[in-house]
């Protein structure tokens, strides 16, 4: 009796959750990043972020489809000409997710897949210039990458794979290498931006195009980067970067091994009671999964605010890898880069434009 009982609840509970009217707008609950965040900025960059996100099904398997990160022309190195990256990585997250769904769609990728679910051992070789793959068995080439001594080329890279299935970074490295699809690190923090501007009625392009020099009938995401950022016009506010003075929508500026801003991420939130910053980014050096557009969080005593983000106390929890294996990755973490000395080390700033209407929504 007890048995039926449980059975029939479970019925209950599965005919209940899986009625479409229930499910939808219990899913919908549960996606609204106001129930997290409420409605202030936070909520606001928070969507802006899960627009670079797709879920699907591949191999069998459900799928987190997230933007990679567009080569900042760190890949032609060797090359007599530049390669061609889907809208310069500079395109919207709606306009490359349409760009993504078709070659995920295409007949090349499902050989793709079939390639890694033969069952058997193999190194997938990207040839980037041509935007095509191949494979090889050959068990020396193996045993080099498995030693870490085999480096492929930057144009060039070569991954081992099990030939289990595919996994979403190899997703990922058809995504990267073959489609050359993806956003970079100041494309992705425009688009927070700008989808912060649109909610207060701002077309963050046209009121910053005599700023950004673009010409007209021109798209200006095309002329944002980080050196923008990094700028001293007049839009750009230095932020003394002390964690008491950190808002959601500062920008994080990072320094290379030569002292050259050359990264950007933008903060999301700021958790002043368990001491946690959360700032969002668009690299090809995090852990594997998470490559491309993902979440990133420092560590602070709630007790000490009137530290700098230099501070050794503070734990960066972001590691860098290489992205593909032998590569080299010249800092072990997002805090040894922000430290790194040579010219200052790195900075916060804010955008002027932006203030009115960050307080605007800060106050509804």
């Amino acid at each position: 009796m007890n048995l039926i009982k449980y059975s029939f609840g479970w019925l209950s509970l599965f005919l209940l959750f899986n009625t479409p009217l229930f499910a939808a707008d219990h899913l919908a609950a549960y996606s609204d990043p106001a129930n997290i965040w409420g409605n202030g900025i936070e909520r606001v960059i928070e969507e802006a972020y899960r627009l670079c996100f797709r879920t699907r099904i591949i191999d069998g398997r459900v799928m987190n489809i997230r933007l990679p990160f567009a080569m900042n022309n760190d890949r032609d190195i060797l090359l007599e000409s530049k390669m061609q990256i889907v809208a310069d990585g500079k395109g919207s997250p709606e306009f490359l997710m349409s760009v993504i769904d078709k070659l995920l769609d295409s007949d090349d990728f499902k050989e793709y897949i079939n390639a890694l679910s033969s069952g058997r051992e193999k190194v997938i070789i990207f040839d980037m210039t041509e935007q095509k793959w191949s494979f090889s068995t050959d068990l020396f080439i193996i045993a080099r990458i498995k030693s870490g001594t085999f480096k492929g080329l930057p144009h060039r890279p070569y991954v081992l794979t099990s030939g289990r299935g595919a996994l979403e970074s190899d997703v990922y490295n058809y995504l990267y290498c073959i489609g050359l699809v993806g956003v970079d690190c100041s494309g992705f923090v425009w688009h927070v931006l700008s989808y912060i501007a649109k909610q207060g009625g701002l077309d963050l392009g046209r009121a910053l195009s005599a700023v950004l020099g673009v010409p007209r009938n021109t798209d200006p995401s095309l002329y944002v980067g980080t050196s923008f950022f990094s700028s001293r016009n007049s839009q750009i506010i230095p932020v003394d970067d002390k964690i008491q003075n950190l808002r959601p929508a500062d920008i994080l500026l990072f320094r290379d091994i030569h002292g050259i801003i050359t990264h950007s991420a933008i903060i999301q939130s700021i958790d002043w009671t368990k001491g946690t910053i959360r700032y969002l980014q668009c690299n090809n050096v995090a852990a594997l999964n998470s490559r491309g557009v993902h979440d990133s969080f420092i560590y602070f005593d709630p007790a000490n605010t009137a530290v700098s983000l230099k501070d050794l106390s503070l734990h960066w929890a972001n590691k860098r890898f290489p992205p593909f294996p032998g590569e080299e990755n010249p800092f072990a973490d997002d805090g040894e880069r922000y430290r790194h000395r040579i010219n200052g080390g790195g900075r916060v700033v804010r955008l002027r434009a932006l203030l009115p209407i960050i307080e605007k929504i800060n106050n509804n």
